[in-house]
């Protein structure tokens, strides 16, 4: 796992690199919520890959939980993927609804993740 630093008008933005599942429950998104809360990041860019399917699963609750923390935490995270692949309505209508909001975004690419980041 990787982070590399963006700064975006003023605002630090940590995005997480990797190439496997790296928050897979509630625990795990603690631990990377944690460490770039006390390296001073204001934001998280997190891509879809590195997410556990279930959390994209709402009935499961794990979304809930984990955001939960980073609301707890005051940290916005942005997570960038395909969401379109996702049949659920419950989760399009929780994607569209986040996206108006600045604490959790979903975004197609890294430079829509840029915008919401100056949100």
């Amino acid at each position: 796992m990787e982070i590399k630093e963006h700064l975006v008008s003023g605002i630090k933005l940590a995005e997480v690199i990797s190439n496997e599942i790296i928050i897979e429950n509630t625990e795990t998104a603690l631990d990377i919520l944690g460490n770039l809360y006390y390296q001073g990041f204001d934001k998280i860019i997190i891509h879809e890959k590195n997410i556990t399917p279930a959390f994209f699963d709402l009935k499961t609750k794990i979304a809930g939980d984990i955001l939960q923390k980073f609301s707890q935490y005051r940290m916005a995270l942005i997570i960038v993927g395909c969401f379109s692949k996702y049949e659920s309505k419950s989760l399009k209508d929780f994607i569209y609804e986040s996206n108006k909001r600045t604490h959790v975004n979903f975004a197609s690419n890294f430079s829509e993740a840029i915008k919401f980041s100056s949100k």
